[in-house]
């Protein structure tokens, strides 16, 4: 049966290049493009003036609308929440579609497995940035070692989303909101799992910004990482048991991790409870909360004094220029510490007129040749047209996209709940991405 027709869901700030990817490709291939978000006005200026494009209201409360969007697609493309996916997989699967996400594989995902091989569905899942672009590009580099006889002994790889040189110079962060703002200030919670020359590595959320791995990226210089979640299921994904060091990590500018550090310990990224008198509070009062009691030091001097901190250091530089120590009110009615942190800092880091993003992703390997020892580096860089067309969005989208067009033109056949680590699938979306500018260069040695 041919395949016609794809639906996306969620127009958000991550799909800009996905949806202008499909509509190019429908126009090409005589396939529909429909998109659906809780606000049909966004669906409908993503695919405005496409006649292959169609917007429609979607919400995923509303269970038969859902099933009826989804009975009418072939590929399903979710850029909903993640905690969403195991509903849409459910839908997809009792109506037989197939479903790509840019999310993690979780628990609920995997226990789909079976059902989506016996209906020969495809549910790729980490096809993104990172996880998608990281993993395909470590694939390629780890399966072409090999090939060479090469014992892979090392494997690092850190990718971060930050902010282009010439946007808001005087933003001591670095950064800015270019994915979900509450993933970001809900990063790292649990405890990070790695491998390190043969020792197995724990770090608990509540010492996570504090042990960082300094990262030299060739030609732009020194960056800082921190270890993403949970490294060691990876090492049958890649096929490296036996390899002695094995790292993933998200990648900051210099600086970040302190001065985030500060906000952790204080509370400010919990979301387990609801703060009293939200409504009246200020950016200070918020802070305070978190703070002894004092009858004569300012709130600065309570910050600088609990976290032995300079007050011309760079986490005084970014909480300052952050707006946390002014008497403006937070400007939400209730809510949590890590949801009013989330509104605070969104006052200065959502992305404004003439914003760039910078997609930097890295990634080092060390492994015996021959009996010689070999090390290869290999990066890739990304910057965005705009506040609307981000790098984040491009190396998050197209990967989807390309993923998408393989389903439709049934160039892929492996069922079941996937991630893109095997050469059907990392050769071709890594050889359009070259196509489409975004490739990762290498150094050896």
């Amino acid at each position: 049966m041919e395949l016609k027709n794809i639906l996306v869901l969620g127009a958000g700030r991550s799909s800009s290049a996905l949806i202008k990817y499909l509509l190019s490709q429908a126009q090409q291939h005589h396939w529909m493009v429909t998109v659906g978000d809780l606000d049909e006005r966004v669906a409908a200026e993503r695919v405005k003036g496409i006649p292959e494009g169609k917007a429609i209201h979607f919400n995923m409360e509303s269970e038969e609308a859902s099933r009826n969007a989804v009975k009418q697609a072939d590929v399903v493309v979710s850029l909903l929440p993640a905690h969403f996916h195991g509903s849409v997989a459910r839908i997809c699967l009792a109506e037989k579609k197939h479903l790509l996400t840019a999310s993690y594989v979780s628990d609920e995902m995997k226990s789909l497995d079976t059902a989506a091989k016996s209906a020969g569905l495809i549910f790729l899942n980490e096809c993104g940035l990172d996880p998608g672009i990281d993993h395909m590009s470590a694939m390629q580099m780890i399966d072409k070692i090999k090939k060479q006889g090469g014992i892979l002994t090392s494997f690092e790889s850190f990718t971060g989303g930050l902010i282009a040189p010439e946007t808001d110079p005087g933003n001591p962060w670095r950064y800015k909101f270019t994915w979900n703002p509450r993933n970001v200030v809900m990063a790292g919670q649990g405890t990070a799992k790695y491998l390190q020359e043969g020792t197995y590595k724990y770090i608990p959320y509540q010492q996570l910004f504090t042990r960082t791995t300094p990262v030299s990226v060739p030609g732009l210089g020194a960056y800082e990482g921190y270890a993403n979640r949970d490294s060691l299921k990876y090492l049958t994904t890649y096929g490296l048991q036996g390899i002695k060091t094995i790292v993933r990590g998200t990648l900051r500018n210099r600086g970040f991790c302190s001065a985030w550090n500060v906000l952790v310990q204080l509370g400010c990224c919990d979301d387990s409870y609801q703060m009293e008198a939200v409504a009246s509070m200020t950016h200070r009062n918020f802070i305070n909360s978190f703070l002894d009691y004092h009858p004569t030091k300012t709130v600065e001097e309570k910050v600088i004094d609990q976290f032995t901190i300079s007050k011309q250091g760079p986490e005084m530089q970014c909480l300052l220029w952050s707006g946390f120590f002014t008497e403006e009110k937070v400007g939400l009615e209730h809510g949590s510490p890590a949801q009013v942190t989330e509104h605070i800092l969104n006052k200065k880091w959502k992305l404004t007129l003439g914003d760039k993003d910078f997609i930097v992703m890295w990634h080092r390997f060390k492994y015996q040749l021959h009996g010689e020892q070999k090390e290869l580096q290999a990066w890739l860089t990304a910057t965005g047209e705009d506040e609307v067309n981000t790098a984040m969005a491009k190396t998050v989208g197209l990967p989807l996209g390309i993923a998408a067009k393989l389903v439709m033109q049934k160039k892929v056949r492996t069922a079941g709940v996937i991630i893109p680590v095997t050469k059907e699938w990392y050769d071709p979306i890594l050889a359009e991405l070259n196509q489409l500018g975004i490739s990762l260069r290498e150094k050896e040695g």
